[in-house]
């Protein structure tokens, strides 16, 4: 057995013990499907760990392209529920791994078409295919905003790229009874892996899992609004488009320092990924992403909830008219542990004079804390055409999106 094998078994096995592994056709395609013959420049090891690799970036120096981490790969295999002789769509092809593992699953009578943006990108996914042998992978340059209306209607529909919204082409190029599943933004920069089935006048949500994904590009691009706060390009705010934001007064604030306000609650960085942060995305309308990259992170003006204050630091919190209010690790807890099941006591920072901002937010933990700690995949998601009635929908939660209504709500586990 090769080295390259050998890595690839253990990682495999890895997947099914952390429980992404989940079904026989997914754990045979990842055994059988080499991931390196789609990286062919970068070392083994590397390869064969659970990370994502970045394959290109943009002029400004960040990601635009990659191959998945290969855990949420199998999560959304998983979700896809792919069978025999199917037509599926992938919009975003990456390396051209994750068509190969479609493409091997629907077999030789199944159909495969990847679209992409990037020229580059598509001619490299072709390449890669090519060496590995698969020949039921169409590769198409084009906005996969539009779908790929040629060979549709399509049995499932997998976006391995965050999407703002659902396009209706999506809708409309798939079966009734079909699979869409995508990241999906639902506020303040909280992506969902959500699996949707087409029912005959919305789509329904099966499944919901945590992930963080890329953004779509060409024309149907997300239009959450990312803030650069003075004076640097490294140092943004990240919130919904609506939400307006002022750069300057942000900054000062961050540069003042801020208030330490106890939560009561211990937690996991888990849980906040995957419980918390939905749930303040959901309960407040301005929940924001705080984060700084790079030399900006060293500075310590964005206090460490993820990350390592060397290269990357973020946070997530509730912006104020003139405030700010973030999580916050205690001052003496270590760097971030790569499981983040590190149990810690969850603090509130304040920036600004607004002691009523930072109040709310502790309640709103608590209050998370209190309703069973609420997680993904407790979330249920309907996804209706705009022009819908919203009384009819009788949610939770509603999110207007630009296509679609987004009706919400926990269910008791």
């Amino acid at each position: 057995m090769s080295d390259a094998s050998i890595l690839n078994q253990k990682l495999v096995d890895q997947l099914k013990r952390d429980g992404h592994i989940r079904s026989a056709p997914v754990e045979a395609v990842f055994r059988a499907v080499p991931r390196h013959l789609f990286l062919p420049d970068t070392p083994l090891e590397q390869v064969y760990s659970d990370q994502a690799i970045i394959t290109k970036r943009g002029e400004a120096g960040a990601p635009i392209s990659s191959s998945s981490q290969p855990a949420i790969m199998a999560i959304m295999l998983e979700q896809l529920d792919l069978q025999r002789g199917q037509r599926v769509l992938e919009i975003g092809a990456g390396t051209g791994y994750n068509a190969a593992l479609i493409a091997h699953i629907v077999g030789a009578v199944g159909k495969v078409v990847a679209i992409d943006i990037d020229a580059e990108i598509v001619e490299n996914a072709r390449e890669h295919l090519r060496a590995a042998g698969v020949e039921n992978v169409r590769v198409i340059c084009g906005d996969g905003g539009l779908g790929y209306a040629d060979t549709a209607p399509y049995d499932r529909i997998i976006l391995t790229v965050g999407a703002w919204d659902i396009v209706p082409a999506w809708i409309e190029q798939l079966q009734a009874g079909g699979r869409l599943v995508l990241p999906l933004a639902l506020r303040g920069g909280v992506q969902k892996s959500i699996a949707f089935e087409k029912r005959d006048d919305y789509l329904a949500s099966l499944s919901v899992r945590d992930c963080g994904f890329m953004t779509l590009r060409g024309a149907f691009a997300a239009t959450q609004n990312a803030v650069q706060l003075r004076p640097d390009p490294a140092l943004r705010l990240t919130v919904d488009d609506s939400v307006l934001v002022n750069s300057d007064t942000l900054y000062r604030l961050l540069t003042e320092g801020g208030k330490d306000w106890n939560t009561g609650i211990e937690l996991t960085g888990r849980e906040i990924f995957g419980g918390l942060n939905l749930w303040l995305a959901l309960k407040e309308a301005t929940y924001c992403r705080l984060e700084a990259i790079g030399e900006m992170a060293k500075r310590g003006l964005v206090p460490r909830l993820f990350g390592g204050m060397d290269k990357y630091c973020a946070t997530n919190g509730v912006l104020g008219d003139a405030s700010l209010s973030v999580l916050v690790r205690p001052p003496d807890h270590g760097e971030e542990d790569g499981e983040n099941s590190t149990r810690f006591e969850l603090f509130v920072r304040q920036f600004g004079a607004d002691d009523a901002l930072a109040q709310r937010l502790v309640s709103q933990i608590r209050a998370w804390d209190a309703a069973g700690r609420p997680s993904s995949e407790r979330l249920r998601v309907r996804a209706y055409p705009r022009e819908a009635t919203p009384a009819l929908l009788n949610p939770e939660f509603m999110i207007e999106k630009t296509w679609t209504r987004l009706a919400i709500e926990w269910v008791q586990e």
